[in-house]
Formats: C-alpha cells, sequence, structure tokens
C-alpha cells in the first residue's frame, strides 16, 4: 500500500520507517525543510534505538522517502496518517490541536480518490469528528473516512513496540476503512497483534485512559515509597509484593523522581481538561499530577538532606538528565525541576548523560557539562543518579569515592544496594527504603 505520513517527528518518523519495514511505500512528510533535508542525507534527528538503520535501510530499498509536499504524497496515497505534535496549551492545559487542523486542511486539498485518513497524533475525544468536518468543508467532493488509531509506543523501546504490540486500537464505524486498515496492519497477523475497533470516539478516550493509569501507578507507588522511609519499609518488596497480583502487574511500580516526557505531562493535563469541559472531572487524575509535580522539587530536599539541609558551596554531580534511558528526550524530565531547585539551594551542578547532552545544553543554564560519570563526580560533594542508564549500574565504586569531595549517593533510582555502596566508603540515600538514609 502507499502511505503518507504527516508528520516526520517521534510517532511519525518511527511509525513510517516501521510500516516501510512491513513492505508498505511510504513518505513521511514535514514542512520543516531543514529535518527533511537532514533525513535525506541520512541525519536521524531523535535517538532511537535501531531507527537509523531501518530507515537507512527502506530508503535504500525506495520502501521509504521524505518529502515536503504534502500534496502529491497525499494524492498517490491510499492512507493518510497525521502525525504532528499535540503539545499542551498554555494557560489551560488543553492539547493545542493547531497542527492537526492545519495538517487536515492541506490533506483536503490534495484527496483524489477514497482515502482513509489515519489520526495517529494523541488527541482530545471528538477532534476525528472536527478533522471530518473540517476535510468536509474544505473538499465537499472528497471521498474519504476519518480512522482514531493512537499509538502506544514507548521511547527507547518503540521499533519492538510497532511490531510486536499489546494492542492495535482502530477507531471507525466506516466498513472500508476498517478493511483498509486491517491490510495496513495485516503484516502483523503472524505475532497475532489482537485489533481492537471501536468507534473514533472510545479510541480517543483509550490513549489518554491508558497513558492516566500508567501516570497513576507511578504516582501511587511514590506516595508508597514516602510512607515505606517513614515506617521502615521496602518499597522494592512491597511493588513486588503488589505487583505479582496478576490484576496489578508489575510494570511503572519503580518509585522514583517522577514521570516525565513528552505523553504522559500533557496527556494527563489534557484528560483533566476534557473532563472538566464535560463536567465529569477526573479527580484520581488531578492527585495524580499534583502529587508528580511536588514529588521533583521534594528530591532535590533528599539531596540536601544528606547535608544538614544546606546545600550553599556544595557540588552535586546529576547522573542522566533524559527522562528515561535510551532516548535523548528532555521534554518535562525530572531532572529539570531538580537542577533548579538544587540551584536555588546555592548547590553547583555538574551533569553527564549518555546521550542526552546536546538537548541538555539547550535546557540548562549556569552548570558544567562533563565527559563520563567519573568526571562529573570528580570534585563534587554527592552524586545523584537521575536516570537509570545502564552505564551507570556498574560504577567503580571505589575509584568514584576517591576523586570526590565527599562520598555521598543520592541514588533516586535505587540501582544500587545499600550495603554495597556504603561497603566502599559512601553514604548512601535512596528511595523508598530503610536503609536510605545512612549519614
Amino acid at each position: 500500500m502507499r502511505i503518507a505520513m504527516i508528520g516526520a517527528g517521534y510517532v511519525g518518523l518511527v511509525s513510517g520507517a516501521c510500516f516501510s519495514d512491513f513492505g508498505h511505500h511510504v513518505t513521511c512528510v514535514d514542512t520543516d525543510e531543514g529535518k527533511i533535508d537532514a533525513l535525506n542525507r541520512g541525519e536521524i534527528p531523535i535517538h532511537e534505538p535501531g531507527l537509523d538503520a531501518l530507515v537507512a535501510s527502506n530508503v535504500k530499498q525506495k520502501h521509504l522517502s521524505f518529502a515536503t509536499d504534502v500534496t502529491k504524497a497525499v494524492s498517490d496515497s491510499e492512507v493518510v496518517f497525521i502525525a504532528v505534535g499535540t503539545p499542551s496549551r498554555r494557560g489551560d492545559g488543553h492539547a493545542d490541536l493547531t497542527y492537526v487542523y492545519a495538517a487536515a486542511r492541506e490533506i483536503a486539498k490534495s484527496i483524489t480518490k477514497f482515502t482513509v485518513i489515519v489520526n495517529k497524533s494523541t488527541v482530545p475525544v471528538g477532534t476525528g469528528d472536527e478533522v471530518e468536518r473540517i476535510i468536509r468543508e474544505e473538499n465537499p467532493d472528497a471521498e474519504f473516512a476519518v480512522v482514531s488509531n493512537p499509538e502506544f509506543l514507548r521511547e527507547g523501546a518503540a521499533i519492538r513496540d510497532f511490531k510486536h504490540p499489546d494492542r492495535i486500537v482502530i477507531g471507525s464505524s466506516d466498513t472500508r476503512a476498517k478493511q483498509v486498515m486491517a491490510e495496513v496492519y495485516r503484516p502483523l497477523h503472524l505475532n497475532a497483534s489482537p485489533i481492537l475497533y471501536t468507534d473514533r470516539r472510545t479510541a480517543e478516550l483509550t490513549k489518554y485512559a491508558a497513558n492516566s493509569f500508567l501516570a497513576t501507578k507511578v504516582a501511587f507507588i511514590n506516595e508508597i515509597a514516602d510512607l515505606a522511609e517513614k515506617v521502615g519499609a521496602n518499597v522494592q518488596e512491597v511493588a513486588r509484593g503488589i505487583g505479582l497480583d496478576n490484576r496489578i502487574g508489575s510494570k511503572f511500580l519503580h518509585a522514583g523522581p517522577g514521570y516525565g516526557g513528552s505523553c504522559f505531562p500533557k496527556d494527563t493535563l489534557a484528560l483533566i481538561k476534557t473532563g472538566q469541559d464535560h463536567e465529569a472531572p477526573l479527580r484520581i487524575v488531578e492527585t495524580v499530577v499534583a502529587v508528580n509535580d511536588q514529588r521533583k522539587r521534594a528530591m532535590a530536599r533528599k539531596v540536601a538532606h544528606a547535608f544538614g539541609g544546606n546545600l550553599r558551596g556544595k557540588t552535586i554531580a546529576i547522573l542522566g538528565v533524559t527522562f528515561k534511558p535510551n532516548t535523548d528526550d528532555m521534554r518535562d524530565a525530572p531532572s529539570i525541576p531538580l537542577i533548579t531547585a538544587l540551584q536555588d539551594m546555592g548547590a553547583e551542578i555538574r551533569i553527564y548523560d549518555p546521550v542526552g547532552m546536546e538537548q541538555a545544553k539547550k535546557v540548562f543554564e549556569n552548570v558544567i557539562f562533563c565527559d563520563s560519570a567519573y568526571d562529573c563526580a570528580r570534585g563534587s560533594h554527592a552524586v545523584t543518579i537521575v536516570t537509570e542508564w545502564e552505564q551507570f549500574r556498574a560504577l567503580d565504586l571505589k575509584e568514584m569515592a576517591s576523586i570526590m569531595a565527599c562520598p555521598v549517593i543520592v541514588d533516586l533510582r535505587n540501582i544500587y544496594s545499600p550495603d554495597e555502596v556504603i561497603r566502599n566508603g559512601f553514604l548512601y540515600s535512596g528511595v523508598g527504603r530503610p536503609q536510605s538514609v545512612a549519614y
């Protein structure tokens, strides 16, 4: 099949590359000429394991191409995916649909035959209806159907998630559109990937409900971690104890500095706004957002606690600034409010991240950027592990202690055994464990 992917950002590029790897002919279209020029040179604008090789392979086979011309891409295609950004709108937290509606107008001008228009972007309930109205208004004679097909990709594991999905949600009441979408995803039938057909609004709400529920699990275990510290329990064992219950599951029960990234923060806010607009307030999700916002700066107080609450004149090494491992994404990363709070307390900050340094330089000011974890730790009074990169899991603790001004580790991801760290001469603080205060 011929597919046009409007938007060559994270979702559009990964989805386009994977569809092309299935054998479809995909054109990724973006209005950013610089981005398209870079992609045509083989330069990938995001860090996603395996994506560069996947793109190069399918470009070579002529299954994947990049362009700025929406008209040709749409008129040549049977299926057009909208995969543009829907950031939080300033002022009210609602999803900003400017790019989605602009894409719909461009698509409308170029439809020459029956075309399935697929919302891949994360959009509030009812957006598909508005996209349909816009296209009908712009091109009354167009023959088309609008479908909701939300993505459920994890940054750092997006290619595997796309090719081995837990489910594929397709929201449409149009028989022809369903048949086309079944053909789009036919290569996944061998993996027995379940396809859930729903109406369009149900599919739109499913995406927001899924992300908000996962965010709720994160906020819940973080509050349990705070209680565990107070009562002398171990949050990791609590998480394992409840996660083994099939009704709960073990994923997203890792205590830490709070969630971040491109999805959870904006999607929870958008769902809250949708609930308010429809007089169906989502009190649980509202609390999740509040808990998560408070969590990030609270981690700065955990660092300060190691020094009696006073960080004036202290140097703090930050290991990992991206919101999660295997990505260079800094959007709403917990490191941002954490570092801001540490600076407010008078600390000097040193930073190292295996992949995210270039993005970090766009975000942080008055910090020292380092070349390695050991360079970052040199002369520091405390090392704070913020992102659980594999590169940080087997540090030479003796060497690190020898080059620090004061051997303190604040492990916000609980990747180390407290006993091991303390044996190597450190004072140690973790999250939600009785050994978390060893000063």
